[in-house]
């Protein structure tokens, strides 16, 4: 039977074109990571402890990367396999509440953490063939159950279309939506009566981390790589994806109706961006839900959660929620 759920709307990451002047958009980028360093106090030492990173090259480069509960996995099983949102990051607050009979890897990107840098990679295509790679240097092998944050959420999508047959299920962690078209977004843009649209912000912020020295290396790395894979368009190698294998087990989890801040209105100000937020959300987060609903259509054991008023960190927020679904899609495949 085809579980297909929807529970409630949108909320994105965002990108355009402006000169020099990063102060206020640094700003607002700068409160949203100090928000979200906060929600990682606790429950990560023990962790951090028991899963030390370890390296392994893969087509010439360092990789780091760090495992849990790998000991406890049975053959046949879906190990997770973890895509970070821009500029890498940690899955940490999630693991705490997952059992210990589920196994799964984190990695760096390379150039981001302490992975080796590789000018070699630029599209999106070679950076999951990479992740492939990886798994097939650690021995790792499928099925996995992927799951991406924000920008993760495409790279695992587009994973599931070069891997399928390795791939039992996918969790979308607040994902980007790569499926958002030219036309799409000028439409939304007029329609919220703002000056600015989803895809030119979306390219303005990864401009901002690619250039802005108060970015770590890692972080800038990321989105130089992410800026050059975009030149062709936005997202423009995904156009043509074959649907998804039905017996892909998919998660949605989606926030929307997001507060408007006040850094969020100083950066509209400041760059002139003419955006009015709240029509210009309303519109864009019914996109990305049309979108993810139409992705997950023919999918079994699959489901769009819908969040209001949650943080685009849901995980760090909700870690629970989010290992819940985890263990049910991991649970999924283990019944067929």
């Amino acid at each position: 039977m085809k579980g297909k759920e929807i529970r409630s709307v949108a909320h994105n990451q965002v990108g355009g074109n402006f000169r020099k002047n990063f102060y206020y958009i640094m700003k607002y980028i700068n409160k949203i990571i100090s928000s979200i360093l906060f929600l990682l106090a606790f429950k990560l030492s023990i962790y951090a402890q028991q899963n030390e990173s370890k390296s392994v090259v893969v087509n010439g480069k360092s990789i780091d990367y760090k495992t849990f509960n790998i000991e406890n996995r049975k053959n046949g099983e879906p190990i997770l396999v973890f895509e970070s949102g821009l500029g890498g990051g940690t899955f940490d607050p999630i693991l705490p509440f997952l059992p210990a009979n589920i196994s799964g890897i984190q990695y760096g990107r390379n150039g981001t953490g302490h992975s080796e840098p590789d000018s070699g990679i630029i599209s999106d295509s070679q950076l999951v063939k990479n992740l492939h790679s990886l798994l097939r240097a650690l021995n790792i092998k499928p099925p996995y159950l992927l799951v991406g944050h924000s920008i993760g959420g495409p790279y695992i999508r587009l994973f599931a279309a070069k891997f399928p047959d390795d791939v039992s299920g996918l969790i979308f962690s607040d994902p980007t939506d790569f499926m958002l078209s030219p036309e799409e977004n000028e439409k939304a843009r007029i329609k919220s009566e703002s000056a600015t649209g989803y895809q030119e912000l979306s390219n303005i912020i990864i401009k901002t981390m690619s250039e802005n020295k108060d970015f770590d290396q890692s972080t800038r790395n990321d989105a130089i790589r992410a800026l050059k894979s975009n030149e062709s368009g936005y997202f423009q190698e995904y156009r043509n994806l074959p649907r998804l294998k039905n017996n892909i087990a998919v998660t949605v989890i989606i926030s929307y109706n997001k507060h408007i801040e006040l850094p969020d209105e100083e950066m509209n100000k400041e760059l002139n961006l003419g955006i009015n937020f709240k029509p210009w959300w309303k519109e864009y987060d019914n996109l990305r839900i049309q979108h993810y609903s139409d992705l997950v259509k023919d999918n079994d054991n699959s489901k769009i959660i819908l969040l209001p008023k949650y943080s685009h960190g849901i995980y760090y927020q909700n870690p629970e929620l989010v290992a819940r679904e985890i263990v049910e899609n991991f649970n999924s495949f283990k019944k067929e």
